[in-house]
């Protein structure tokens, strides 16, 4: 793409406050188009809180085996444990606390989290849990379904659809979320740049069998010019990811095994043994980001906004995050329980880290590739600086893991207001994320008095399908309003019942 805009008749409309009331067709659907992991977790949140969803995907119906992605992080897996999603992927996943990347030893152990690991899964058992969900809560699925262009309007968006019988039709909604990949044909439809360039190519990738015994863990390692990642998946397949400047060759040149064994001596010293690949591929990573994830009422989430090197593991897990942050605020916005300005923090909240996530990235793929003497030397003290500042390691850890991002607060606001709250302990027994299974907020409250919260502001038992009440296990006095993101949106110490309705009436509704 050359970063020019391409326009597009009415792609743009006032996004001012929208109730969610109206009269056309489309009024309280969202169209979803793609379905990987970040379509479909957008799509089971909907569906599950009772908005009607159409998930639109252009391929077959059947999952791929291809892994593509590997890894879930500890932020994505609390926001599958907020779904009840985490404990089978647990079952079938191999957990590493600690991670060698190119001399740098990175320690997940210490996170604070329930998930203090990474999770070696393949990204199609991740899509096999969150499609099986959003099917269960009545997502409507629609695969070899194309769109070919959409239009907005004051009320919806039509979309373009071709179908598996090659006709073109039309699908109606009130809003439309483009989870479609790269190559996004809504981001395309509304004319929005991807700015950006590829940084690096020809990177080899491969799921093999070793027939020699491999470390636990995964492993970064760089020679002059090349570098070779490896992570083994716990079901006697590892996942090779490599690269060597001499071989820059079209994405569309076959990959063989004889080529990644090759590499993979030439920076390790030994292959092996490998054999039984049952993926090799080869790819090229861009940098890219569009400059806003809103046009109106359409909304861009995951490699669809922003696409970024492999390093870290990043990808799917940054669009996870996406989902999660946006889907609660489409359910409160179509059921009438928050203005549409409410919309608007989707970009505010979610294009900073991902702008953060590139440069992350970028920087650790940069520091893969050094060749020039000058630029090992600042890899060499980099690592070095590193590995003596634990403060700084335990930041890098954190972002990585995505657990040690916030979202901005207003001004005066309690320290709290836009942290990632952690699985804390409640009283009774249960913990946070079990609490926010139910897609509601979560007020933990000091005292016993909260129950009242649950009642809104005209005094009736309103309440419920929005809000749980839980209290501290450890008896402190803080009052924390947690969003059903897991993110805090107001928090006050001893507040009185007033100031706790204010809060409740201006989130929860």
């Amino acid at each position: 793409m050359n970063g020019t805009p391409r326009t597009t008749p009415d792609t743009t409309i006032d996004t001012g406050t929208d109730s969610g009331s109206g009269s056309d067709s489309g009024t309280g659907t969202v169209i979803v188009v793609g379905a990987g992991p970040t379509g479909l977790l957008l799509a089971g949140d909907l569906a599950a809180a009772g908005v009607p969803v159409t998930l639109v995907e252009k391929r077959p119906s059947r999952i791929s085996n291809l892994s593509r992605a590997f890894g879930l992080h500890a932020r994505s897996m609390e926001q599958l444990d907020a779904r009840d999603l985490a404990e089978p992927l647990e079952a079938i996943g191999r957990r590493l606390e600690h991670l060698r990347f190119f001399d740098l030893a990175l320690d997940f152990a210490a996170l604070p989290s329930r998930f203090n690991h990474v999770l070696m899964v393949p990204q199609y058992e991740v899509e096999k849990v969150l499609r099986r969900r959003a099917v269960e809560a009545g997502a409507e699925l629609r695969y070899e379904t194309e769109v070919t262009g959409l239009r907005q309007d004051p009320s919806g968006v039509t979309v373009a659809v071709r179908g598996p019988d090659g006709n073109p039709g039309e699908l109606r909604a009130r809003y439309v979320v483009g989870a479609d990949g790269v190559r996004s044909a809504v981001r395309h439809a509304v004319g929005l740049p991807f700015p950006g360039r590829a940084v690096i190519r020809s990177v080899v990738i491969a799921d093999v069998r070793f027939a020699e015994e491999y470390g636990a863990q995964l492993t970064g390692d760089f020679v002059p010019g090349a570098f070779v990642v490896v992570a083994p998946f716990g079901d006697g397949y590892h996942r090779v990811v490599g690269w060597q400047r001499e071989r820059n060759v079209p994405d569309s040149e076959p990959v063989d095994l004889a080529e990644v064994k090759e590499l993979v001596r030439r920076v390790t010293g030994r292959d092996y043994g490998m054999h039984d690949p049952r993926w090799l591929s080869r790819f090229h990573s861009e940098e890219r980001q569009v400059p806003a994830y809103r046009v109106g009422r359409v909304f861009l989430a995951g490699d669809a906004a922003h696409v970024h090197s492999p390093a870290g593991g990043q990808g799917m897990n940054t669009g996870l995050q996406d989902a999660a942050n946006l889907s609660w605020k489409l359910a409160a916005v179509l059921h009438g329980r928050a203005p549409g300005t409410l919309l608007d923090s989707y970009q505010s909240e979610r294009h900073p880290v991902g702008r953060a996530v590139l440069r992350s990235s970028g920087g650790m793929i940069r520091l893969a590739m050094a060749s020039r003497p000058g630029a090992r030397a600042l890899r060499s003290a980099a690592v070095t600086a590193l590995d003596h500042a634990a403060p700084v390691r335990r930041r890098v850890v954190g972002q990585i893991a995505g657990v040690g991002y916030r979202y901005d607060a207003p001004r005066g606001a309690h320290r709290l207001t836009g942290r990632r709250v952690p699985d804390v302990a409640l009283a009774g027994g249960g913990r946070l994320y079990e609490a926010l299974r139910g897609g509601r907020f979560v007020l933990i409250s000091p005292d016993a008095t909260a129950p009242d919260a649950m009642r809104d502001g005209d005094g009736r038992d309103g309440r419920a399908d929005r809000l749980a009440v839980e209290r501290w296990a450890s008896g402190r006095r803080t009052a924390v309003l947690v969003r059903p993101d897991g993110y805090v949106a107001w928090a006050a110490e001893d507040p009185d019942p007033a100031a706790t309705e204010a809060a409740l009436a201006a989130h929860v509704g």
